[in-house]
């Protein structure tokens, strides 16, 4: 069997071709991004950065408990300080080592427009 080679063109189109289809497996089969809720502020505690999140925004995630999501909120430098009745957008994540479990907040206080 003797020596074959592409021509140049043909051996980039194929290489685009693997780049795009290995893109679109990754989207398709990747993780799932985070959905940003919005729920409205309770109470927080600026002394402990608890902050506890209710209304139907809060429904379905993990960590919930008498209608309240309440954990410790991980804010971004210059982050506006939430009072209650301020609408917060949000993502939470519930981290547990053995019985122990902690809910962490991400988010910020919404913007009126």
């Amino acid at each position: 069997m003797g020596n074959v080679s592409l021509p140049t063109p043909v051996a980039l189109a194929v290489g685009a071709l693997c780049l795009v289809g290995g893109y679109l497996v990754g989207t398709v089969a990747g993780p799932d991004a985070p959905d940003r809720t919005t729920a409205e502020v309770v109470s927080y505690d600026a002394a402990t950065q608890q902050l506890c999140l209710g209304g139907e925004g809060v429904e379905g995630h993990p960590g919930v408990a008498d209608g309240q999501l309440c954990g410790v909120w991980r804010r971004s430098a210059g982050s506006v300080t939430p009072k209650p009745g301020d609408d917060f957008r949000f993502v939470s994540m519930v981290s547990s080592s053995g019985s122990d479990s902690a809910v962490n907040i991400y988010g910020d206080v919404s913007r009126k427009s």
